[in-house]
């Protein structure tokens, strides 16, 4: 594996960004895939799927219960297990991956045995409290004295069965993670949200469709519950879609130089809720005044830095879970942002104000350069301000290897398309 410079200096680019880029494969459905397969007897090849730091987590945990995961190429996975996931005979360390982190806290309640599911001091500081307290009622021994990992389970070889009631507020990923263990359970369970308000509601949707993929059956009683019957899963074959958050910081990167990239995927074909910011990418420079960021969470720091060019000012709202991502989102964007210019980014209680100048890089240069910009250890800030630098001068990303969470090429993808990099200390 090629180790990154401390930090990419961006050149931006005299000429237009276009090319034919493949964005690599969908983080949640790969790690949804990469479970269920898990989860169901036999054999299952996944397809297009995503290889980077999240996703080869969530594949040595399953390893370490006994199941066997093969790479044939990079983009593949065999996945052969007895649906059965065994104890370890260690914790499971799951760095700041959240998917699997939340997914596997309820799948491992199927172990018979004790399981420890911990993360690194950044998933350590992340919420599940509302997942354990479900669990719990359940009948599942599960323990967070922090609320947040580790957490330890004590399973008995299946998830019970009856009525589980959850906060998706804070996380879609803990609905999704109790649908997903619920058809290990002793009879059907019915999941039942207790607000109408559900963090970014087309993840779940995601997950119900991998499921079903896998021969789950779920009944949808209502906007705020499931029911679900204790069929188990079936191996399968499943070809992974694109990713739709690596979609957009190739439509930003468009749209920012008067670009054309071809993605290979029309917008529109995209199952992920992060494809929705194409249709507001496609405004740009005259991006609506208000964003609703609710619905597509990880595609609004993109927006942010593209709303700094734009030509008036935009305001971010829904937002308050980027605040228990990987880092605080609402502050790293705003901080980073003013860090351009003063004043460029703005917290307004959990909204995000993006003051915007169509003629930014102009006001930036001779004032405020070199601009380092702080990652947080978050890919999402890096692969996000990355973007400023096609039309700043003097921008430079800290820790660009962080991207290897989700974007392992995404600095050789933006060299393809003729933009220069220089490593920087």
């Amino acid at each position: 594996m090629t180790t990154l410079p401390a930090a990419y200096a961006i050149t931006p680019p005299t000429h237009r960004l276009v090319g034919r880029v493949s964005p690599p494969g969908s983080k949640s459905i790969t790690n949804r895939a990469l479970l269920l397969a898990a989860l169901a007897n036999g054999t299952s090849r996944l397809s297009g799927a995503l290889k980077s730091k999240d996703t080869v987590l969530m594949a040595a945990a399953l390893r370490q219960m006994g199941v066997s995961v093969e790479e044939p190429d990079a983009t593949s996975f065999v996945v052969t297990s007895s649906g059965k996931l065994l104890p370890p005979d260690a914790p499971l360390l799951l760095g700041n991956a959240g998917t699997a982190t939340r997914f596997l806290t309820a799948a491992v309640a199927t172990v018979d045995g004790t399981v420890i599911v911990d993360g690194d001091a950044e998933m350590r500081v992340r919420p599940i409290g509302p997942l354990v307290t479900a669990l719990r009622s359940l009948g599942i021994d599960a323990s967070s004295p922090t609320g947040c990992p580790p957490v330890t389970i004590v399973g008995t070889g299946s998830f019970g069965q009856g009525r589980v009631e959850i906060d998706g507020g804070l996380s879609s990923q803990y609905v999704s993670a109790l649908l997903m263990a619920a058809p290990l359970g002793e009879g059907p369970i019915e999941i039942v949200l207790t607000g109408s308000e559900i963090d970014a509601r087309g993840y779940v949707d995601l997950t119900l469709a991998a499921m079903r993929s896998f021969g789950a059956v779920v009944e949808q009683i209502d906007a705020g519950t499931w029911r679900v019957q204790p069929t188990g899963y079936r191996a399968t074959d499943l070809l992974v879609e694109p990713d739709a958050s690596a979609a957009t910081y190739l439509w930003g990167a468009a749209a920012l130089t008067g670009g054309d990239i071809d993605l290979g995927v029309e917008a529109d074909a995209f199952t992920q809720p992060d494809a929705a910011a194409q249709a507001v990418i496609a405004q740009f420079p005259n991006m609506p005044a208000v964003i609703d960021g609710s619905q597509m969470q990880d595609a609004v720091p993109t927006l942010a830095v593209l709303a700094a060019f734009n030509n008036y000012p935009v305001r971010f709202v829904g937002i308050a879970n980027l605040r228990v991502k990987e880092t605080d989102r609402v502050h790293a964007v705003a901080t980073e942002l003013s860090r351009i210019l003063p004043g460029l980014g703005t917290e307004d209680g959990d909204d995000l104000l993006v003051a915007a100048d169509p003629e930014l890089a102009r006001a930036v240069v001779g004032r405020n350069s070199p601009i380092r910009i702080e990652t947080y250890h978050d890919h999402r800030i890096a692969m996000a301000f990355a973007l400023a630098g096609l039309r700043i001068p003097g921008i430079a990303i800290l820790d660009p290897a962080c991207t290897g969470k989700t974007y392992p090429d995404y600095w050789e993808m933006l060299r393809g398309l003729g933009v220069e990099l220089t490593a920087s200390s």
